[in-house]
């Protein structure tokens, strides 16, 4: 079979017992794990097959690279007290030593495999993350006699828990006199890199009533470094009128699970 171009540097050959992925002209950021897996098909509907997968990490050294290139000169990273968090200082040569160190005040943070570990495949894992751990950090590189800084990261602590959205609504007004207008408002605070979408159910939803619907987010700092995500959905009916009075339900999904609050405007 012709291999499959994915890429001006990588092709994919399936040959009836195997495949084959080849690629050319690498480079550091081509470090990291290559996975592959068997599908199992049915005509032409086929699935992964989870019992035929392998998977190997190879390292793709570079002169002058001793970290995996990163995208950006300073990344931001959220310290969630639920979950472990990786600061990726990745490297390209197996052998070289790596270490952790706070901007200010200025200092090595030691590995010390109880709080925070290294892993050459992902970086300093903190397994516990907690408040004192924010601040700039950045790793530094050794091997070979040649030492390279990493781009630095700012560690943000999240103030809320992980979970589905905690939700709120509120109506401008819980009793409405006809030609006013009217807005409702549901609003989630979560983790800062967790999106939320909303979902709306409203009186005149039947009837086609006009509305106007409008989703934001930002984030918001609320000391000692207490990060957290601020999402909103604001509903609003313009010359209200009877058809718009019961119940406005607002529905909050993440990655974690949804969230369903309601309330009622009247007819005034």
């Amino acid at each position: 079979m012709e291999p499959v171009l994915l890429g001006p540097c990588l092709s994919v050959k399936q040959n009836e017992r195997y495949g084959q992925l080849t690629l050319v002209n690498s480079t550091s950021a081509d470090t990291g794990e290559f996975s592959c897996w068997g599908q199992l098909c049915n005509g032409y509907i086929c699935r992964r097959d989870e019992t035929r997968t392998g998977s190997t990490y190879i390292f793709f050294t570079e002169k002058g690279e001793l970290f995996v290139p990163s995208t950006s000169y300073f990344d931001v990273v959220y310290l969630n007290p639920d979950r472990q968090v990786v600061v990726p200082c990745r490297v390209t040569v197996p052998s070289a030593k790596v270490t952790l160190h706070r901007e200010f005040p200025a200092k090595e943070i030691p590995a010390n495999g109880t709080d925070i570990v290294y892993d050459m495949k992902r970086g300093f894992v903190y397994l516990q993350p907690h408040s004192h751990h924010q601040g700039v950090v950045y790793c530094k590189a050794e091997a070979g006699g040649k030492s390279q800084i990493s781009v630095k990261y700012q560690l943000l602590y999240v103030e809320v828990p992980s979970g589905p959205p905690s939700t709120t609504i509120l109506a401008s007004s819980n009793k409405v006199n006809g030609g006013d207008d009217i807005s409702v408002q549901c609003t989630v605070l979560g983790e800062p890199d967790v999106e939320v979408e909303f979902r709306w159910i409203f009186p005149g939803q039947k009837d086609e009533r006009p509305v106007t619907i409008q989703d934001t987010w930002r984030l918001i700092h609320r000391g000692l470094g207490h990060t957290t995500r601020i999402s909103q959905s604001v509903i609003t009916i313009e010359d209200f009128e009877t058809i718009d009075a019961g119940y406005y339900i607002c529905t909050a999904q993440n990655l974690r699970g949804q969230t369903t609050v309601a309330t009622t405007v009247e007819f005034s």
